[in-house]
């Protein structure tokens, strides 16, 4: 199929119903009323119309594993402890079809683009890394997948691991990850981001990490966001720097946060919430007035942060929920977050969208507009400030032009 037009998008709340034409993959022409033909034809009714979803964090290697270990304190550490066991017993056929259920459940959500945090370290070595390879190429056509190479065991405690990364980006992946808490000392941990800062220069790649996973200030290897801040803009990598969790900025004092994130938002630095593992894991040792566990997301926005959120996990000892589906991780931020006015539930799309694409660094080529690439989802709700709270299926997911996705839903209530 090389032409396709869908008719009566609503892809503004405050615009009038839009048509879209798109060929070879491209939206070519936005209006009302075009004249265009096409090879196929879909009337959307008012239906929302949005970007392909942006998974900006996820682990497909290691879910659906907390059947075979469960996490019974539900803290961080005994997540990390079960899936390194696990992890021993991996083999390659294992990896790949737990990591292609992860893939085909976010298509049908409607997520188009996604970026993988496969472990990289003395256990697993490099297998993740090369089962999303090899699935980056099988799915080429239905997602795009960008791979970082994650040190989820630490560098400095896990022998071999920095060169291990450095074998996965000569493999393909696209994306330097890092994990300083997990080292054994506050010295080890800055150690740490200087050794993925020099590989992300090195080999002139972004960055995602993971950092500052805690409800407490108590530990310093916990506290390292103000020095990664230092560190992106000495090494002159502003808009190349995402963190994921960063729960302990939620502990910071008002006036001590504040500084920091306009801090955060002068480096360019994304911060990406991942709601479902920081709520489930934080707060663990509460008895009453139990801690929320995640960054203060409005707060962050308001001082200009860019703002994304992801899945993390799928089913594991990290956290023990979820199907790939973004809107409902949306809808755990929104009610977590107190983001409920209309304004705010729009807000929370765009974290998954342009946010996320900003962060990916996929901007120039993504979203709705004339010349961008052809990938969108055809929600079952009626407007985008609705979708958060309907929770609605994607009746059509669009690559590159071409449906890949068709679904729907008959209801009859008597």
């Amino acid at each position: 199929m090389k032409t396709l037009l869908i008719r009566n998008a609503r892809i503004r709340d405050d615009q009038d119903l839009q048509d879209i034409w798109m060929e070879e993959g491209v939206i070519r022409k936005i209006g009302s009323g075009l004249s265009a033909g096409a090879d196929r034809e879909i009337d959307c009714k008012g239906r929302v119309v949005l970007p392909g979803l942006v998974e900006g964090h996820i682990h497909p290697d290691k879910a659906f594993l907390e059947e075979r270990k469960p996490n019974v304190s539900g803290t961080l550490e005994e997540a990390i402890k079960n899936t390194g066991e696990l992890k021993a017993e991996y083999t390659y056929e294992d990896v790949y079809a737990r990591s292609e259920k992860v893939l085909k459940w976010a298509i049908a959500k409607g997520t188009t683009v996604m970026r993988a945090h496969p472990d990289v370290d003395h256990i697993e070595k490099l297998m993740g890394v090369e089962v999303l390879l090899e699935l980056k190429e099988v799915y080429k056509d239905k997602i795009d997948l960008q791979i970082v190479v994650f040190p989820q065991e630490g560098i400095l405690k896990s022998e071999g691991t920095l060169e291990r990364m450095e074998e996965g980006i000569l493999m393909g992946a696209d994306v330097v990850g890092g994990c300083p808490y997990n080292e054994k000392t506050l010295e080890d941990s800055i150690r740490h981001l200087e050794l993925v800062f020099d590989l992300a220069k090195k080999h002139e790649l972004p960055l995602d990490l993971h950092v500052d996973f805690a409800d407490h200030t108590e530990d310093p290897r916990y506290l390292l966001t103000d020095r990664i801040c230092d560190l992106t803009i000495e090494r002159g990598m502003q808009g190349r720097v995402t963190l994921g969790h960063v729960t302990t900025l939620g502990s910071l004092d008002l006036e001590e946060a504040s500084l920091l994130f306009a801090k955060i938002a002068h480096a360019g630095i994304t911060i990406m919430p991942l709601p479902a593992t920081d709520v489930y894991l934080n707060g663990r040792n509460d008895e009453k007035n139990v801690r929320r566990g995640m960054a203060p997301v409005r707060q962050m926005l308001e001082h200009g942060v860019n703002v994304a959120f992801a899945s993390n996990n799928i089913r594991n000892a990290f956290t023990p929920f979820g199907n790939a589906n973004l809107l409902l991780i949306g809808y755990l931020l929104a009610e977590t977050q107190f983001m409920g006015s209309a304004e705010q539930q729009r807000a929370v799309l765009d974290m998954i969208t342009y946010n996320a694409a900003k962060c990916l660094g996929i901007e120039e080529t993504y979203g709705i507009a004339e010349g961008k690439k052809a990938d969108l989802v055809v929600f079952d709700s009626l407007k985008l400030s609705d979708v958060i709270q309907d929770q609605p299926i994607a009746n059509y997911v669009i690559k590159a032009g071409r449906v890949i996705v068709e679904q729907s839903m008959n209801r009859t209530v008597e």
